[in-house]
């Protein structure tokens, strides 16, 4: 039976023209790009070119491009990094971030450890029903000692974007750092620092085309950042460790093919998401779509079906050759509800009913027979 993958939100398959950049680096130009010789000196400008290629799409100085292990390392070390860089800048070496509630987890664990280890002060600001943060709230959070604010431009699980450059306002008119995680706005919405004014900005090549283990933290050379790696002092001494130079070939590659196709895409992806959405609420009364109803990913449709289990749906859908999640891939297993769908009010029980539906880019006919297999999974499973 022929399987409909429906969850690009958790991975995306590494594109052919990916591959193909990637592989002279793996074969012929396989040397370390900080030793001097001919393998060596070909691979360092390979690294180059990919790190000016980047930063290109971003609108940021080439060497304000970090290569990471991927959006987990990214957010780690934008927060981390940042918060303990101001720390030493002040007597006490106590500072403050902001953030929210519906954070990946990667950045929710980084603030958690902030807390717990060095003692610095956190706050969560609320979001709306729809995970939604105010920039006011955002504004009214901020004190003398903040040093961070990070947010996700979109949520990994219920699509909601926000209103990036407002909170890059309001956290530049106080001076403080803004980090948006744009894992998952990556090829949906727009990048540019002009265009946001983002001081850092995390991204993953898994959800572009690029293979899993690549990513990218944007981060302004103005901004103090202590490194999370130490050794040989290699991405300017922000990352150390010996660089993956096919891995940022392929991210590059991956980022601009997802950039130049990012407009067309977005408009046809959403009119497919949303006559599926409204072909699922039309024919499950009981759907609750989950996240902003106008600012949301062009790719992403969630919903939580009352009355039946979320993962006894999953299990449905792929039956009958969906396949889909409940959210996160990162908290797959979990017993506990979703962070994000509590955050916004959803009752734990409901929150247990979530499923989510993650597009492709190149997705490009109508989704009328997935609308079919959700409607036939909720109703056996209620």
């Amino acid at each position: 039976m022929s399987m409909l993958y429906l969850d690009n939100a958790a991975t995306t398959p590494a594109r052919p023209e990916v591959l193909e950049a990637m592989m002279p680096y793996l074969t012929r130009w396989y040397g370390n790009p900080s030793s001097h010789h001919t393998v060596g000196e070909a691979a360092a400008d390979a690294l180059a070119d990919a790190r000016a290629r980047v930063a290109r799409v971003l609108g940021l100085r080439n060497g304000d491009v970090v290569f990471t292990s991927g959006g987990t390392e990214a957010n780690n070390l934008a927060v981390k990094g940042i918060a303990l860089a101001a720390a030493q800048r002040r007597s006490d070496r106590h500072v403050h971030v902001v953030t929210t509630p519906i954070e990946h987890e990667s950045v929710l664990e980084s603030v958690d450890y902030l807390e717990r280890v060095h003692g610095y002060a956190a706050t969560r600001v609320p979001v709306d029903e729809h995970a939604r943060v105010s920039t006011d709230a955002v504004a009214a959070a901020l004190r003398d000692d903040t040093a961070l604010v990070s947010i996700g431009y979109a949520n990994n699980e219920v699509g909601t974007v926000q209103d990036a450059a407002a909170l890059a306002a309001v956290a530049r008119e106080a001076r403080v750092p803004l980090h948006l995680d744009a894992v998952q706005a990556a090829g949906w919405l727009p990048l540019s620092a002009d265009e946001l004014g983002y001081d850092a900005i995390s991204l993953a090549g898994h959800k572009l085309g690029a293979p899993k283990g690549t990513g990218v933290l944007g981060v302004r050379s103005r901004i103090p950042l202590e490194p999370l790696l130490h050794g040989g002092g290699q991405e300017r001494g922000r990352r150390s460790g010996t660089e993956d130079v096919a891995g940022a070939v392929g991210f590059a590659t991956a980022l601009e093919l997802a950039e130049a196709e990012r407009v067309e895409a977005s408009a046809r992806v959403s009119a497919i998401r949303d006559r599926f959405i409204a072909q699922v609420c039309e024919r499950v009364p009981w759907a609750r779509l989950t996240g902003d109803p106008e600012h949301r990913l062009a790719g992403t449709a969630s919903f939580t079906f009352e009355g039946t289990s979320g993962e006894a749906v999953l299990l449905e859908l792929e039956r009958r050759g969906v396949v889909s999640s409940s959210g996160s891939a990162c908290a797959a297993g979990s017993d506990e509800p979703s962070h994000v769908l509590v955050a916004m009010g959803i009752a734990p029980a409901v929150a247990q009913t979530a499923v989510r539906f993650t597009f492709p880019r190149w997705l490009n006919a109508p989704l009328d027979a997935v609308a079919d297999a959700v409607e036939a999974s909720v109703t056996a499973v209620r």
